[in-house]
């Protein structure tokens, strides 16, 4: 399987008692499942932190203001669709002042409403107990980074 490299950002998002929003998303092609944080391609023009904004909002509905503009790169690389996605990712921090601020699924497309199955808060400490696979894996060690 050849591997294909699409721009993209990723918004790790914390709430006011330090867990993490992480969103369960289910391969149509496959059937397989993951959790990620949100986020999603650049599209031409943009800037990673436009992107960022865009997606958080198209995503969860949560206040984009809520993006540092500082980011870091991650390296993933995962099968989605059938298809291998390599390459580096911006992810950035965004911090909420409450605990598991409500999230909403208004902006999403049709075929991300099919897709995303659940969103969850989850204290870092709990990503190994999580059902189905969480990416990126290095997922611990990227919070450490943003974090600070």
């Amino acid at each position: 399987m050849s591997s294909v490299h699409r721009p993209a950002v990723r918004v790790i998002c914390f709430d006011a008692d330090g867990r993490i929003l992480l969103l369960r998303w289910e391969d149509p092609t496959d059937g397989h499942r993951l959790w990620e944080p949100p986020g999603g391609g650049i599209d031409p023009g943009e800037t990673p932190l436009q992107a960022a904004r865009r997606e958080l909002t198209e995503e969860t509905g949560l206040d984009s203001a809520a993006i540092r503009p500082t980011c870091i790169d991650v390296h993933r690389e995962f099968t989605w669709k059938g298809r291998l996605f390599a390459g580096p990712e911006q992810f950035f921090a965004a911090f909420f002042a409450t605990a598991r601020p409500p999230v909403v699924r208004d902006g999403l497309m049709a075929y991300e409403q099919l897709e995303l199955m659940e969103h969850r808060w989850v204290a870092p400490a709990d990503l190994a107990d999580l059902p189905d696979q969480v990416e990126p894996p290095g997922l611990a060690d990227v919070l450490e980074r943003l974090r600070g």
